[in-house]
């Protein structure tokens, strides 16, 4: 029986991350995964295994996983923050349910999969709305974004993910794999400029940058990489003072405009960042934090407050917009021990794998994903976080890209 589940339990896995993006349309099947693999887990697992999980940095964020559940607890705001409680627990749930499969390639072609399956099913149904008469602008229009499979945000942080596990397989030498990894890194990066998906356009170009400091002839590289941060700064100072000096009808500098300058929505996050530091200033502000659904009262209560415009107010309150920052989330949510454990948790993954440009990468996309976005607080927003920290985490000696070095300097 053992041998039979340990044969099952990896495809399993690959199952459930294939079809995590489809949970809309088979919800139940995610979960019966998690509960097979859950009942599975004593049988498949060895006492070797736990010792992947003997790191500073698994024990940090079991250390925060517990905090935050117990001063939840404690502070009274348990069962009213049991859904994002549910959902970090999940990622923690994820890396200790990893521990006895030893094949990274599994997961990764999974991820790969689920990609090219969220894009091929997201242009079929773009396709099919406007045959049948639909009227649509590409990018940000209302039926553009419900064609897509998932929200957009999460859509380009598998895209993301899909891009570094291929760029990590290439080979230097000549492989029939490597045409195919090139046509996933090809397709993902068109597809997310395609959904103009901003905030991931921007994490690539970043990581982009972060790529050449690895490998050989980093003077130059770096020089580079300061030249193409020049350009990219003085092109976005050029375009705001072209766009406030431009008239109206002008569609070039418009489109610009709202790709470079308003590239992070930040008008809604200027407003919501603006109300979470008036949170955060408040002398009431208890130590163990306000808990994360009386969080969200209390910027609904601020929009209500500052928000001249009355259509706009209206939105906030309804949609009930909550911090967009992780880190700030935690702040508020769980006060200062809970957002420093985090980061402690982060800064430690940092200098543990900066050496590896693959690692870093997707520290990087999480961190990335944090700074505009709770991403703890949905499900799929967890099940990708506990995909890069079960890479993080689980992984032995730091493997090297197949196809170039990637030891900084």
């Amino acid at each position: 029986m053992r041998i039979l589940l340990s044969s099952i339990y990896p495809y399993a896995f690959l199952l459930l991350y294939l079809t995590i993006p489809f949970d809309d349309y088979m919800r139940a099947l995610p979960n019966i995964l998690l509960v097979v693999l859950l009942a599975a887990f004593p049988f498949v697992v060895k006492k070797s295994d736990f010792q992947k999980l003997k790191k500073a940095p698994a024990i940090l964020f079991g250390i925060f996983l517990i905090y935050i559940t117990i001063n939840s607890w404690l502070a009274g705001h348990f069962d009213t923050d049991l859904n994002i409680i549910k959902k970090l627990l999940l990622t923690g749930a994820l890396v200790l349910l990893y521990i006895p499969i030893n094949d990274f390639q599994k997961v990764n072609r999974a991820i790969v999969y689920s990609s090219v399956a969220a894009i091929v099913f997201s242009v079929v149904n773009i396709i099919l709305f406007v045959n049948l008469g639909g009227n649509m602008e590409f990018g940000g229009s209302p039926p553009f974004i419900e064609a897509l499979l998932i929200d957009r945000i999460y859509l380009g942080f598998l895209c993301v993910l899909s891009i570094l596990i291929s760029y990590a397989s290439l080979t230097q030498k000549f492989h029939p794999k490597n045409r195919y990894h090139l046509a996933n890194i090809v397709l993902n990066v068109v597809f997310v400029f395609f959904i103009v998906s901003k905030i991931t356009i921007l994490l690539l170009f970043v990581l982009l940058l972060l790529r050449q400091l690895y490998g050989t002839h980093v003077r130059q590289r770096l020089a580079i990489t300061l030249g193409v941060l020049v350009l990219f700064i003085a092109a976005i100072v050029f375009v705001k003072f072209k766009a406030e000096d431009a008239v109206e009808d002008s569609t070039f500098v418009n489109t610009a405009n709202a790709l470079v300058v308003e590239s992070l929505t930040w008008e809604l996050r200027q407003v919501v960042w603006g109300c979470a530091q008036t949170l955060a200033h408040q002398d009431s502000m208890p130590w163990s934090g306000y808990g994360f659904y009386e969080t969200k009262d209390r910027l609904v209560e601020c929009y209500a407050q500052t928000i001249d415009n009355s259509e706009k107010r209206e939105s906030f309150i309804f949609n009930r917009y909550n911090t967009h920052n992780q880190f700030i989330d935690f702040y508020l949510g769980s006060g200062v021990v809970g957002a420093l454990l985090f980061m402690l948790f982060i800064g430690w993954l940092a200098l543990q794998n900066y050496r590896n440009y693959f690692y870093t990468a997707l520290l990087f996309t999480l961190v990335g994903y944090c700074l505009v976005e709770n991403v703890f607080h949905r499900q799929m927003g967890a099940y990708y976080a506990g995909f890069v920290l079960l890479v993080l985490l689980t992984h032995g000696a730091h493997p090297k890209n197949n196809f170039v070095k990637t030891t900084l300097k």
